[in-house]
């Protein structure tokens, strides 16, 4: 429980809380739960704004459910659509080391980013992505919620055609120290440039950080 509510600290959307909150509890000392397990009843207040990823042929994540309210966000139906190619090209790599982080390391990935429209105007949103179990393994789905942080006249009637990520925590919520703060991986975005720590530990602000695709991975706990 402390570690579930020591995560609540960085989350900004009630619909982002609710899904870790159904999933924290649901997986019990699992990992993560099964696909099977979920019941959408359960989660009805974050239904619209959640997703189910799988992994398709080309060996991507795309959209195997996705909200109502989300698609509305995007003006277009996602279910089928590649969840990767929504993101710019300069984050493919973060994206790719991300996915693998929940898919294999069993962690959920809290990110922020700006969406952007074909006439250039800009909102943030969050989304949450967490490791759900199908067929005995963690590979092939996962499970989010990506809601703007606000909601601008225009969202749903201008599309979102690039988004970048602004900053991603990584949250491990067995791994709690003696102190019950759940260890994370902060990434600070700069800006277009990011700081990049050697394969060793750096030091970035006073505090060690390392390599994460193209920006600089800071660790510490949710409460810093």
């Amino acid at each position: 429980m402390h570690a579930l509510l020591r995560s609540w600290v960085d989350m900004q959307k009630t619909s982002t809380r609710t899904l870790y909150d159904y999933w924290n509890k649901l997986r019990g000392s699992r990992s993560a739960p099964d696909r099977k397990d979920i019941d959408p009843a359960r989660i009805r207040d974050a239904l619209g704004n959640t997703f189910i990823l799988e992994l398709n042929d080309a060996d991507r994540f795309s959209f195997r459910l996705a909200g109502s309210h989300l698609c509305t966000s995007y003006c277009r139906e996602l279910k089928g659509r590649s969840f990767s190619a929504l993101w710019h090209e300069r984050d493919q790599d973060a994206l790719d080391t991300l996915l693998r982080a929940v898919t294999e390391d069993h962690a959920v990935a809290l990110v922020t980013f700006t969406g952007t429209t074909a006439l250039h105007t800009k909102t943030s949103f969050e989304t949450i992505l967490m490791p759900l179990r199908h067929n005995g393994s963690t590979h092939t789905r996962i499970l989010g919620a990506m809601t703007a942080i606000d909601e601008p006249y225009w969202l749903g009637v201008q599309p979102i055609v690039e988004q970048r990520i602004a900053g991603l925590r990584l949250i491990w919520p067995d791994d709690v120290a003696l102190e019950e703060t759940v260890r994370d991986v902060s990434v600070q975005v700069v800006g277009e440039r990011s700081y990049a720590a050697s394969p060793m530990p750096a030091v970035v602000y006073g505090r060690s950080a390392r390599r994460y695709a193209h920006l600089a991975v800071i660790d510490g706990g949710l409460g810093n």
